[in-house]
């Protein structure tokens, strides 16, 4: 009778074990959808990846822009005086125009129309988010020596405001993380370059 007690008591502990042991499984499955569910919350990145109209806008609006103050910062070399101002130019060009390069991919890749070259340099956009009137580009082409440099930085310093407000509206209201990316390099970069010529002019 006591070894059938025992022979019951271990069987019973074996179906315990054993549904212990299926649940533990279970939760594990559970745990492991868990974290195949947790690759679904990639979506929300992939969301995020996708541009809207603000994002257009940005991109649009900014090469423009961008190819305006490289081809102001392409005058520097030969009719600037300052050599602190030369380099300022070369800084500038080198950082706008790689950014030129990857607003016109985005703009292909969703399918939009990238500004043609020149199409708002000058006529017909001046004054608008800081861009040169033609008349204000002709007038830096004739500068030369220290008239240039005062030009080139007052204009220069209005431009980049212009710059920084669109790059604000990007952050604002823009979807796409590159492009809210960039527009976070812009705002610091012009904003600090902004301060410098104001130093430059004694403004400070």
């Amino acid at each position: 009778m006591k070894s059938t007690r025992t022979l019951i008591r271990r069987t019973v502990a074996v179906t315990v074990a054993g549904a212990a042991a299926f649940v533990l499984a279970a939760c594990g499955g559970e745990g492991s959808t868990g974290h195949g569910g947790g690759h679904t919350s990639t979506s929300p990145s992939a969301e995020q990846s996708k541009q809207n109209a603000a994002d257009v806008a940005f991109a649009q609006g900014m090469i423009p822009h961008h190819r305006q103050a490289v081809e102001m910062a392409q005058l520097a070399p030969e009719r600037a005086r300052s050599t602190e101002l030369k380099q300022l130019a070369e800084q500038i060009q080198k950082a706008q125009d790689p950014e030129i390069k990857t607003l016109s991919g985005w703009l292909t890749s969703w399918g939009e129309e990238v500004p043609a070259e020149g199409a708002s340099g000058h006529a017909g956009h001046g004054g608008t988010a800081g861009m040169m009137t033609g008349q204000e580009m002709t007038e830096l082409e004739n500068a030369s020596g220290k008239a240039f440099d005062t030009a080139y930085m007052e204009l220069m310093i209005k431009h980049h405001e212009g710059a920084v407000a669109m790059a604000k509206t990007e952050q604002a209201e823009g979807a796409y993380a590159p492009a809210k990316k960039m527009a976070d390099a812009i705002v610091t970069s012009q904003s600090d370059e902004i301060e410098r010529m104001n130093t430059m002019l004694g403004k400070d």
